[in-house]
């Protein structure tokens, strides 16, 4: 089985081959080729943690594995990571595992890649600058997908820690050819925005200004009935408001449910699924005037795309750790 760690993917990461294949997942699932349960979260009462399973299959695409993430915040208090998990890849043919991959890294650029892919479909071509609301892990992926789709000259910054704002635009510069303001006031850093990016674990809607005809929402940050980051005016007014789950946001995106509790949205309203934009079953972006939104609370199917990239990439230039779990066993070679 080939080990594969967070610096092992940097090494291998090309975000445009990235978006490509999680647009393939995207495909299959809404073309109902894929096989994805919603994520299975079992609550460690006395550590106060989560832990989370997230399997899928693509038999098309040949793709089989399960992500496994834990969150547990009273790690904090013993200096340890609040987040940790791997996915676990899997032989399509004989289910033997192939591959363990670190998977916070591997998150990370899977949901910029789902950004990349929507807001592909979806932002005007024409679109320059960018905002983002919130600059923690999910930040840097983020502005990578888009910028693999998208020619940003301005990014306009918000975050609760006004210094790490200020730390992720001068890092951000320094990688990238673009200009990077921080502002205070969430409102003030989307106004004359073409792009909008939400990447927080907000509860409450994290900016209440109204938003211009033809912007682009990406709201990636909550992914649970009671968390929320964009206001109601803003699904509801939105001409599209696309999903990669309609199943999974449903069940899980507050973004959408709260709204539609309050009689201002409904499931009915939900324009499509990505992977219906892309298969040509459903249309993008057809108004330079539109609002777009899409609303992603993340799911498997992408992931075991993700890992399989990595996988195939990692094989053709020989990265990675080899581990070795042991030949077959039988009775007739036990010991007494």
């Amino acid at each position: 089985m080939l080990i594969l760690s967070s610096s092992d993917q940097q090494y291998l990461l090309n975000m445009s081959e990235v978006i490509d294949a999680v647009a393939v997942g995207l495909e299959e699932y809404s073309a109902a080729r894929t096989n994805t349960p919603l994520r299975t979260i079992l609550p460690v009462s006395k550590s106060g943690g989560n832990a989370i399973f997230m399997p899928a299959s693509a038999e098309e695409v040949g793709c089989l594995g399960m992500k496994y993430v834990s969150t547990f915040p009273n790690n904090r208090k013993i200096g340890k990571k609040v987040i940790n998990g791997v996915v676990l890849f899997m032989d399509i043919e004989t289910g033997e595992p192939l591959a363990l991959l670190e998977a916070s890294y591997l998150t990370v650029m899977r949901t910029g890649a789902l950004s990349g892919v929507a807001t592909k479909y979806l932002a005007r071509p024409d679109s320059k600058t960018l905002s983002m609301i919130g600059t923690g892990e999910q930040a840097l992926g983020q502005l990578q997908a888009i910028l693999a789709v998208r020619n940003i000259e301005k990014v306009k910054l918000n975050n609760r820690s006004k210094q790490k704002a200020l730390e992720f635009a001068a890092h951000i510069e320094r990688l990238f050819p673009v200009t990077a303001s921080v502002f205070d006031n969430p409102d003030e850093a989307i106004n004359g925005a073409d792009i909008i990016v939400t990447s927080t674990s907000s509860d409450t809607p994290v900016y209440t200004g109204e938003v211009a005809p033809g912007v682009h929402i990406n709201a990636i940050g909550s992914y649970q009935p009671t968390m929320r980051e964009l206001p109601t005016s803003v699904i509801s007014q939105a001409q599209k408001v696309v999903v990669e789950s309609r199943d999974a946001t449903v069940k899980e995106a507050g973004d959408l449910l709260i709204p539609i509790q309050e009689g201002k949205f409904s499931v009915d309203r939900i324009h499509a699924e990505l992977g219906e934009i892309i298969g040509n079953r459903a249309a993008g972006r057809e108004d330079e005037s539109e609002i777009t939104v899409f609303k992603s609370v993340g799911f498997a199917a992408a992931d075991i795309v993700v890992a399989k990239y990595f996988y195939e990439k990692a094989l053709k230039e020989g990265i990675g750790q080899r581990v070795e779990l042991g030949p077959a066993w039988s009775l007739s070679t036990i010991k007494a």
